[in-house]
């Protein structure tokens, strides 16, 4: 499976979007400051919206939709399905 995330920095913080075949791996990646400086710099650790694909260049299509969005749209994305954009990092399996 491939999944394209968004983080956030707290409520209607900054937004971070990415895309991974490994979405356990790459949150304690970022959690231990390695793969985005952007990450890092912002304090963007919170895992607010998760979206699952099958093929990889299905995910990477809506990252790149996704980064194109106006910001009160991601925020409607994000609370269509996680409200109270509570930290869903400890469903990840």
């Amino acid at each position: 499976m491939y999944y394209v995330y968004i983080l956030a920095s707290r409520r209607h913080g900054t937004l971070y979007i990415g895309v991974t075949n490994s979405l356990a791996k790459r949150m304690e990646q970022h959690r231990n400051g390695e793969g985005s400086s952007f990450v890092k710099t912002y304090g963007v650790y919170r895992l607010v919206y998760v979206e699952a694909f099958e093929r990889p260049d299905e995910a990477i299509a809506r990252e790149k939709q996704l980064k194109r969005w106006k910001r009160d749209w991601k925020i409607e994305l994000i609370e269509r399905e996680n409200l109270e954009w509570r930290d869903l990092s400890d469903l990840i399996v």
